[in-house]
């Protein structure tokens, strides 16, 4: 009976550990843990640095025809425009609350006229500056190296949060680790792209 009683005793030990070894929520404005299938603004941190996130096209040129598609991920210059809503995804899709530094899917809740998905990805190196923007059209789930460039993850910066693209869902993939900031180009354009300087965000639940 004793016996049964410590096993019972170190299996609960042994769970309790493993629960608060977990990385922290990501909490919204009012203080409520983020869940997944749960509709949500990202917004700036700091007034006057414009507003939420949204999908545009930013100008792409093939074969001397303009393409409009695939959307890019970029920020409303007015910070009274909350953007377009958006869910986070865990990589374990068992799990409801997004923690901080965990491997995440991103997507609009937002149709458009093209044909590929809203969830955000890293698009790869432009030609023209040489930086790595986010995009959409990424595949939703299947985490390993054909989706590696469809991870992103929230971490906690000062009292706030930054995005950041440091994925680890493929471990033999030589990955970029960077934080997400913004790049505003020739078309004052407010894209995000990987930078030295992380944008600093919150999150506003959808009423």
């Amino acid at each position: 009976m004793k016996t049964s009683t410590i096993s019972l005793i170190l299996i609960l030990q042994v769970i309790f550990a493993a629960a608060s070894s977990a990385p922290n929520a990501v909490l919204d404005i009012n203080g409520k843990k983020l869940r997944s299938k749960t509709q949500y603004y990202i917004l700036p941190v700091f007034r006057g640095m414009g507003g939420g996130l949204t999908l545009g096209f930013t100008g792409r040129v093939n074969n001397s025809e303009v393409d409009f598609c695939p959307l890019d991920v970029v920020q409303k210059g007015n910070e009274l425009e909350t953007g377009l809503p958006l869910t986070f995804s865990p990589v374990n899709p068992k799990k409801d609350v997004i923690r901080e530094s965990t491997d995440l899917n991103i997507q609009f809740e937002a149709s458009t006229i093209c044909i590929q998905s809203t969830l955000w990805k890293l698009t790869g190196r432009d030609e023209a500056t040489g930086l790595n923007f986010v995009g959409t059209g990424g595949e939703k789930g299947n985490p390993g190296k054909d989706t590696v460039s469809n991870w992103f993850k929230i971490e906690k910066y000062d009292n706030d949060y930054k995005l950041v693209f440091c994925p680890s869902v493929c471990h033999i993939c030589k990955v970029i680790c960077m934080d997400v900031g913004i790049y505003v180009d020739e078309n004052h354009m407010r894209r995000l792209v990987l930078s030295e300087k992380p944008f600093k965000v919150m999150f506003r639940k959808v009423d």
